[in-house]
Protein backbone atom coordinates (compact mmCIF):
# COMPACT_ATOMS: atom_id res chain seq x y z
CA UNK A 1 0.00 0.00 0.00
CA UNK A 2 2.86 2.38 0.88
CA UNK A 3 4.74 1.76 -2.36
CA UNK A 4 1.89 2.93 -4.66
CA UNK A 5 1.40 6.01 -2.51
CA UNK A 6 5.11 6.88 -2.71
CA UNK A 7 5.08 6.38 -6.45
CA UNK A 8 2.01 8.61 -6.79
CA UNK A 9 3.64 11.28 -4.62
CA UNK A 10 6.87 11.16 -6.65
CA UNK A 11 4.91 11.48 -9.88
CA UNK A 12 2.93 14.40 -8.48
CA UNK A 13 6.10 16.22 -7.40
CA UNK A 14 7.74 15.57 -10.76
CA UNK A 15 4.74 16.97 -12.61
CA UNK A 16 4.62 20.02 -10.34
CA UNK A 17 8.33 20.66 -10.92
CA UNK A 18 7.86 20.32 -14.66
CA UNK A 19 4.95 22.78 -14.61
CA UNK A 20 7.08 25.33 -12.78
CA UNK A 21 10.15 24.91 -15.01
CA UNK A 22 11.32 28.23 -16.42
CA UNK A 23 10.72 28.94 -20.08
CA UNK A 24 13.96 29.35 -22.00
CA UNK A 25 14.62 32.55 -23.94
CA UNK A 26 17.75 33.34 -25.96
CA UNK A 27 18.77 36.98 -26.28
CA UNK A 28 21.55 38.03 -28.68
CA UNK A 29 23.32 41.25 -27.71
CA UNK A 30 24.43 43.85 -30.24
CA UNK A 31 28.08 43.78 -29.14
CA UNK A 32 30.27 42.51 -26.32
CA UNK A 33 28.81 42.98 -22.83
CA UNK A 34 29.11 46.60 -21.70
CA UNK A 35 27.19 49.07 -19.49
CA UNK A 36 24.57 49.55 -22.24
CA UNK A 37 23.32 46.09 -21.24
CA UNK A 38 23.06 46.77 -17.50
CA UNK A 39 19.26 46.25 -17.26
CA UNK A 40 19.61 42.81 -18.84
CA UNK A 41 22.49 41.81 -16.58
CA UNK A 42 20.67 43.02 -13.46
CA UNK A 43 17.46 41.29 -14.56
CA UNK A 44 19.41 38.05 -14.76
CA UNK A 45 21.63 38.43 -11.71
CA UNK A 46 18.89 39.96 -9.55
CA UNK A 47 16.48 37.11 -10.21
CA UNK A 48 13.93 39.20 -12.12
CA UNK A 49 13.91 36.84 -15.09
CA UNK A 50 13.66 33.84 -12.77
CA UNK A 51 10.67 35.30 -10.94
CA UNK A 52 9.03 35.89 -14.31
CA UNK A 53 9.40 32.18 -15.05
CA UNK A 54 12.15 32.72 -17.61
CA UNK A 55 15.55 31.14 -18.14
CA UNK A 56 17.24 33.85 -20.21
CA UNK A 57 20.55 33.25 -21.94
CA UNK A 58 22.43 36.41 -22.95
CA UNK A 59 24.87 35.86 -25.83
CA UNK A 60 27.44 38.32 -27.17
CA UNK A 61 27.82 37.89 -30.94
CA UNK A 62 31.01 37.15 -32.82
CA UNK A 63 29.63 39.30 -35.66
CA UNK A 64 27.68 42.39 -34.47
CA UNK A 65 25.64 42.44 -37.66
CA UNK A 66 24.42 38.85 -37.22
CA UNK A 67 21.89 38.94 -34.30
CA UNK A 68 18.85 40.32 -36.18
CA UNK A 69 19.48 37.88 -39.05
CA UNK A 70 19.76 34.95 -36.63
CA UNK A 71 16.53 35.94 -34.90
CA UNK A 72 14.77 36.32 -38.25
CA UNK A 73 15.96 32.80 -39.11
CA UNK A 74 14.55 31.41 -35.86
CA UNK A 75 17.94 30.64 -34.31
CA UNK A 76 17.34 32.92 -31.32
CA UNK A 77 14.31 34.59 -29.73
CA UNK A 78 15.33 38.23 -29.24
CA UNK A 79 18.10 40.45 -30.57
CA UNK A 80 19.37 43.80 -29.35
CA UNK A 81 19.86 46.12 -32.31
CA UNK A 82 19.74 49.78 -33.30
CA UNK A 83 16.56 51.53 -34.40
CA UNK A 84 18.20 53.03 -37.53
CA UNK A 85 19.64 49.63 -38.52
CA UNK A 86 16.26 48.02 -37.84
CA UNK A 87 14.64 50.17 -40.51
CA UNK A 88 17.18 48.90 -43.05
CA UNK A 89 16.65 45.32 -41.86
CA UNK A 90 12.97 45.74 -42.66
CA UNK A 91 13.93 47.07 -46.08
CA UNK A 92 15.91 43.85 -46.62
CA UNK A 93 12.74 41.88 -45.92
CA UNK A 94 13.73 40.36 -42.58
CA UNK A 95 10.57 39.17 -40.76
CA UNK A 96 11.28 41.16 -37.60
CA UNK A 97 9.14 42.96 -35.06
CA UNK A 98 10.13 45.80 -32.77
CA UNK A 99 9.47 44.43 -29.28
CA UNK A 100 10.74 47.10 -26.90
CA UNK A 101 13.47 49.61 -26.16
CA UNK A 102 16.65 49.36 -24.07
CA UNK A 103 18.35 52.75 -24.55
CA UNK A 104 15.77 55.38 -25.46
CA UNK A 105 18.01 58.27 -26.59
CA UNK A 106 20.66 58.55 -29.31
CA UNK A 107 24.23 57.85 -28.23
CA UNK A 108 26.00 58.56 -31.52
CA UNK A 109 27.90 61.82 -31.84
CA UNK A 110 30.58 63.65 -33.77
CA UNK A 111 33.56 64.37 -31.51
CA UNK A 112 36.47 66.77 -31.89
CA UNK A 113 39.33 67.68 -29.57
CA UNK A 114 38.33 70.50 -27.26
CA UNK A 115 41.69 72.24 -27.68
CA UNK A 116 41.71 71.66 -31.45
CA UNK A 117 40.85 73.98 -34.33
CA UNK A 118 37.21 72.85 -34.69
CA UNK A 119 34.98 74.93 -32.44
CA UNK A 120 31.84 74.84 -34.57
CA UNK A 121 30.55 72.54 -37.28
CA UNK A 122 31.41 75.22 -39.84
CA UNK A 123 35.07 74.80 -38.85
CA UNK A 124 35.02 71.29 -40.37
CA UNK A 125 35.37 72.74 -43.87
CA UNK A 126 38.49 71.31 -45.50
CA UNK A 127 39.11 68.92 -42.63
CA UNK A 128 39.16 65.14 -42.15
CA UNK A 129 36.47 63.08 -40.40
CA UNK A 130 37.11 59.51 -39.30
CA UNK A 131 34.42 56.83 -39.28
CA UNK A 132 34.17 53.11 -38.64
CA UNK A 133 31.07 51.88 -40.46
CA UNK A 134 29.76 53.37 -43.68
CA UNK A 135 26.04 53.96 -44.03
CA UNK A 136 24.43 55.86 -41.21
CA UNK A 137 27.70 57.53 -40.26
CA UNK A 138 27.86 59.08 -43.74
CA UNK A 139 24.25 60.22 -43.41
CA UNK A 140 24.80 61.79 -39.99
CA UNK A 141 27.88 63.63 -41.24
CA UNK A 142 25.93 64.97 -44.23
CA UNK A 143 23.07 66.22 -42.05
CA UNK A 144 25.40 67.75 -39.47
CA UNK A 145 27.35 69.55 -42.19
CA UNK A 146 24.15 70.73 -43.88
CA UNK A 147 23.13 72.46 -40.65
CA UNK A 148 26.35 74.50 -40.95
CA UNK A 149 25.92 75.26 -44.66
CA UNK A 150 28.44 72.61 -45.77
CA UNK A 151 28.29 69.36 -47.73
CA UNK A 152 30.31 66.14 -47.64
CA UNK A 153 32.35 67.56 -50.54
CA UNK A 154 33.75 70.08 -48.06
CA UNK A 155 35.40 67.35 -45.94
CA UNK A 156 37.42 64.16 -46.36
CA UNK A 157 36.02 60.96 -44.87
CA UNK A 158 38.51 58.33 -43.70
CA UNK A 159 37.78 54.81 -42.42
CA UNK A 160 39.74 54.45 -39.16
CA UNK A 161 38.61 50.85 -38.45
CA UNK A 162 37.03 51.44 -35.02
CA UNK A 163 40.12 53.34 -33.79
CA UNK A 164 38.07 56.46 -33.21
CA UNK A 165 39.71 57.73 -30.04
CA UNK A 166 43.31 56.89 -30.96
CA UNK A 167 43.07 58.39 -34.45
CA UNK A 168 41.57 61.58 -33.03
CA UNK A 169 44.20 61.94 -30.31
CA UNK A 170 47.01 61.20 -32.76
CA UNK A 171 45.83 63.99 -35.04
CA UNK A 172 45.22 61.61 -37.93
CA UNK A 173 41.72 63.09 -38.26
CA UNK A 174 40.13 66.33 -37.09
CA UNK A 175 36.86 64.71 -35.99
CA UNK A 176 35.22 61.31 -35.65
CA UNK A 177 31.64 60.23 -36.23
CA UNK A 178 30.19 57.18 -34.49
CA UNK A 179 31.63 58.12 -31.11
CA UNK A 180 29.24 57.10 -28.35
CA UNK A 181 28.83 59.96 -25.94
CA UNK A 182 28.83 57.57 -22.97
CA UNK A 183 32.21 56.02 -23.92
CA UNK A 184 34.57 57.94 -26.21
CA UNK A 185 34.45 61.21 -24.27
CA UNK A 186 35.46 59.33 -21.13
CA UNK A 187 38.21 57.49 -23.01
CA UNK A 188 39.66 60.85 -24.03
CA UNK A 189 39.44 62.15 -20.47
CA UNK A 190 41.23 59.08 -19.10
CA UNK A 191 44.05 59.83 -21.55
CA UNK A 192 44.28 63.36 -20.20
CA UNK A 193 42.41 64.90 -23.13
CA UNK A 194 39.04 66.60 -23.45
CA UNK A 195 36.60 66.25 -26.30
CA UNK A 196 33.64 68.22 -27.57
CA UNK A 197 30.61 66.39 -28.94
CA UNK A 198 28.09 67.51 -31.55
CA UNK A 199 24.81 65.61 -31.31
CA UNK A 200 23.00 64.61 -34.53
CA UNK A 201 19.54 65.07 -32.98
CA UNK A 202 20.38 68.72 -32.32
CA UNK A 203 21.36 69.32 -35.95
CA UNK A 204 18.64 67.84 -38.12
CA UNK A 205 18.49 64.10 -37.37
CA UNK A 206 15.18 63.13 -35.72
CA UNK A 207 15.51 61.67 -32.23
CA UNK A 208 15.47 57.88 -32.16
CA UNK A 209 15.87 54.90 -29.82
CA UNK A 210 19.54 53.87 -29.83
CA UNK A 211 19.05 50.25 -28.75
CA UNK A 212 15.87 48.24 -29.17
CA UNK A 213 14.71 44.63 -28.80
CA UNK A 214 13.50 42.83 -31.90
CA UNK A 215 11.95 39.41 -32.32
CA UNK A 216 10.72 37.34 -35.24
CA UNK A 217 7.24 37.69 -36.66
CA UNK A 218 6.36 34.08 -35.76
CA UNK A 219 6.69 34.94 -32.05
CA UNK A 220 4.12 37.74 -32.24
CA UNK A 221 1.77 35.94 -29.81
CA UNK A 222 4.43 34.36 -27.59
CA UNK A 223 3.56 35.05 -23.91
CA UNK A 224 7.25 34.93 -22.93
CA UNK A 225 7.83 38.31 -24.56
CA UNK A 226 5.60 40.28 -22.20
CA UNK A 227 7.17 38.60 -19.18
CA UNK A 228 10.62 39.42 -20.56
CA UNK A 229 9.84 43.13 -20.86
CA UNK A 230 8.17 43.21 -17.44
CA UNK A 231 11.30 41.71 -15.84
CA UNK A 232 13.56 44.18 -17.67
CA UNK A 233 11.36 47.05 -16.50
CA UNK A 234 11.64 45.91 -12.87
CA UNK A 235 15.41 45.64 -13.20
CA UNK A 236 15.65 49.11 -14.77
CA UNK A 237 13.60 50.69 -11.99
CA UNK A 238 15.88 48.95 -9.48
CA UNK A 239 18.91 50.41 -11.28
CA UNK A 240 17.34 53.86 -11.18
CA UNK A 241 16.55 53.64 -7.46
CA UNK A 242 19.73 51.82 -6.41
CA UNK A 243 22.52 52.70 -8.88
CA UNK A 244 25.37 51.68 -6.56
CA UNK A 245 23.84 48.27 -5.88
CA UNK A 246 23.10 47.86 -9.56
CA UNK A 247 26.69 48.69 -10.47
CA UNK A 248 27.99 46.21 -7.90
CA UNK A 249 25.71 43.50 -9.33
CA UNK A 250 26.84 44.30 -12.87
CA UNK A 251 30.56 44.23 -12.00
CA UNK A 252 30.24 41.05 -9.95
CA UNK A 253 28.84 39.33 -13.03
CA UNK A 254 31.53 40.85 -15.27
CA UNK A 255 34.62 41.67 -13.16
CA UNK A 256 36.69 42.22 -16.30
CA UNK A 257 34.73 45.47 -16.79
CA UNK A 258 35.66 46.88 -13.39
CA UNK A 259 37.69 49.89 -14.51
CA UNK A 260 37.34 53.65 -14.67
CA UNK A 261 35.94 53.71 -18.20
CA UNK A 262 33.14 51.23 -17.57
CA UNK A 263 32.22 52.66 -14.18
CA UNK A 264 31.82 56.11 -15.72
CA UNK A 265 30.01 54.68 -18.75
CA UNK A 266 27.58 52.96 -16.38
CA UNK A 267 26.80 56.28 -14.69
CA UNK A 268 26.50 58.13 -18.01
CA UNK A 269 24.16 55.52 -19.51
CA UNK A 270 21.90 55.16 -16.47
CA UNK A 271 19.57 58.09 -17.28
CA UNK A 272 19.24 56.88 -20.88
CA UNK A 273 17.73 53.46 -20.11
CA UNK A 274 14.05 53.12 -20.98
CA UNK A 275 12.00 53.04 -17.78
CA UNK A 276 9.06 51.73 -19.83
CA UNK A 277 10.70 49.29 -22.26
CA UNK A 278 7.34 48.16 -23.66
CA UNK A 279 6.22 51.73 -24.44
CA UNK A 280 5.91 52.66 -28.10
CA UNK A 281 5.96 56.16 -29.60
CA UNK A 282 4.49 55.93 -33.09
CA UNK A 283 5.38 59.51 -33.93
CA UNK A 284 9.07 58.95 -33.22
CA UNK A 285 9.23 55.92 -35.52
CA UNK A 286 7.17 57.55 -38.27
CA UNK A 287 9.37 60.66 -38.21
CA UNK A 288 12.60 58.69 -38.41
CA UNK A 289 11.28 56.46 -41.21
CA UNK A 290 10.18 59.55 -43.16
CA UNK A 291 13.65 61.04 -42.63
CA UNK A 292 15.31 57.92 -44.04
CA UNK A 293 13.01 57.99 -47.05
CA UNK A 294 13.77 61.66 -47.66
CA UNK A 295 17.50 60.91 -47.49
CA UNK A 296 17.15 57.99 -49.90
CA UNK A 297 18.06 55.12 -47.55
CA UNK A 298 14.64 53.49 -47.90
CA UNK A 299 12.18 53.65 -50.79
CA UNK A 300 8.94 53.59 -48.79
CA UNK A 301 7.93 54.18 -45.19
CA UNK A 302 6.95 50.74 -43.81
CA UNK A 303 3.50 50.21 -42.36
CA UNK A 304 3.83 50.89 -38.64
CA UNK A 305 1.61 48.03 -37.50
CA UNK A 306 3.52 45.52 -39.63
CA UNK A 307 6.79 45.91 -37.69
CA UNK A 308 5.69 46.79 -34.16
CA UNK A 309 4.44 44.63 -31.34
CA UNK A 310 2.83 45.39 -28.02
CA UNK A 311 3.95 42.43 -25.90
CA UNK A 312 1.42 40.63 -23.75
Amino acid sequence: MLRPLLLALSLSLALAGSAQAADKLTVLLDWFVNPDHAPLIVAREGGYFERAGLDVELIAPADPSAPPKLVAAGQADIAVTYQPDFMLQLKEGLPLLRLGVLVETPLNSLVVMKDGPVKTLADLKGRTIGYSVAGFEDLYVAVLLKSAGLTVKDVTLVNVNFNLTTSLMAGQVDAVIGAFRNFELTQLRIEGKEGTAFYPEEHGVPAYDELIYVTQDELRDDPRLGRFLAAVEEATIFLTNHPDEGLAMFLKAHPDLDDELNRQAFADTLPRFAKRPAALDRGRYDRFAAFLKEEGLIETVPDFDSYTLVAR
